[in-house]
């Protein structure tokens, strides 16, 4: 173990003197582990682009290229890329992998969290909403009632669904502002 400059050791990776030696895997938790095709070809990925940004040579790149269809686990394969950056990939490139801390890896994409369900009620509130239009209004009550229950819910289980429940109750108390229009210009016509 060598020490970094700011005194904490770090692994030392060791050298070799070409390509076509056989490869010995970093001693991480992973490095052991075997490859599947899908890793070998993210690591061609990354030798493609290296390439193509002009940081390996095409001779190198052969070299690399033909170690990595022989390589059989993680380790191999983070060898072959430990001195090429790998950016946000998932799998055996990772800092830990090469046998560098993580200060020196890319930075980990953030993992999505669990899926919010969709609030019952305001599927239903968007269903009666959009029923009230053929039904001239009878169902823009329930559209109302089910709309203002769904944005409770919303808001007290952090559930998704607003914009249903929005929509629901638009089309609702369009439907429901109708029916009074009506009933107000009924009377109306009824005292002349």
């Amino acid at each position: 173990m060598a020490e970094q400059p700011w005194g904490q050791p770090y692994p030392v990776r060791p050298q070799q003197q070409s390509y076509g030696q056989p490869w010995q895997p970093v001693p991480t938790a992973q490095s052991a582990m075997r490859a599947s095709n899908t890793d070998r070809d993210r690591t061609v990925d990354v030798l493609k682009a290296a390439y193509a940004e002009g940081r390996l040579s095409r001779e190198e790149y052969g070299q690399r290229f033909d170690a990595v269809h022989k390589a059989q686990t993680y380790g191999q394969l983070a060898q072959l890329v430990a001195d090429l950056p790998a950016g946000p990939v998932p799998g055996p490139f990772g800092p830990a992998a090469a046998g560098l801390p993580a200060a020196y890896g890319p930075v980990p994409l953030p993992m999505p969290g669990p899926a919010r369900r969709v609030n019952g009620m305001a599927i239903t509130s968007l269903a009666l909403g959009v029923l009230s239009l053929p039904t001239l209004g009878a169902a823009g009550l329930g559209a109302v009632a089910t709309g203002h229950v769904a944005k409770a819910q919303i808001r007290a289980r952090g559930d998704e669904g607003t914009g249903l429940a929005t929509i629901g109750l638009v089309l609702g108390w369009l439907s429901v502002g109708g029916w009074v229009l009506l009933f107000l210009l009924a009377g109306f016509g009824a005292l002349d």
